[in-house]
């Protein structure tokens, strides 16, 4: 199985054939406080940035859904500050970046853009979330993924690998304020390219 075929199994069709709860992009804000938990008990600080990732489809329905969103999130900028940018990664998956320093301003993004795919009639298309946080020149993830309606963390340390010892602690300290998904076949590495996010 390729890396594509296994992104598309774990966030994608399996998973919603697998699907715990249904997802809701009301989840994201558990990020709001869960923030302070990550910086106060284990001195991870977020970076400022955080992305939506979504499959696109080849319809003018979806286009005026996408245009949708990024109206919204520039409203979002003359408020907040909160910068996006659309990329398309190496595995044809498109990314909604955004950020600021301010962490609720990303969490309150994410969600208006997740929300609006969801009210236009794309909520399939969502995949994940991305939070993402540093400590000592190591970056960790919380992986919200749509079709588990969980999170996971994900903590990358170069090349494939990952450091799975400090994911079981934020999963340890961070269980019961998010939901976080309790099986591990499903916390699913979105490797980056480089020292880049996954987004790139």
């Amino acid at each position: 199985m390729g890396v594509l075929d296994a992104i598309r199994q774990v966030l994608g069709l399996g998973a919603e054939a697998d699907a715990t709860r249904e997802a809701d992009p009301e989840d994201l804000f558990g990020m709001s406080t869960a923030y302070l938990t990550m910086e106060a008990d284990l001195g991870f600080a977020p970076t400022g940035d955080a992305a939506l990732c979504f499959a696109d489809v080849d319809s003018t329905a979806f286009r005026r859904a996408r245009e949708e969103v990024e109206a919204v999130l520039d409203l979002g900028e003359a408020e907040t500050g909160t910068t996006a940018d659309f990329v398309e990664d190496a595995h044809g998956y498109h990314w909604v970046v955004l950020h600021d320093r301010e962490f609720e301003d990303l969490v309150t993004s994410v969600h208006f853009a997740s929300d609006t795919l969801v009210e236009e009639g794309f909520g399939s298309r969502l995949l994940a979330a991305l939070f993402a946080f540093q400590r000592d020149g190591r970056t960790a993830y919380w992986v919200y993924s749509f079709r588990r309606g969980s999170y996971y963390p994900f903590v990358p340390t170069g090349g494939r690998e990952r450091d799975q010892r400090t994911e079981f602690k934020l999963e340890s300290v961070l269980d019961g304020e998010l939901s976080v998904e309790d099986d591990t076949a499903y916390w699913y590495p979105l490797w980056p390219e480089g020292d880049a996010h996954p987004w790139g």
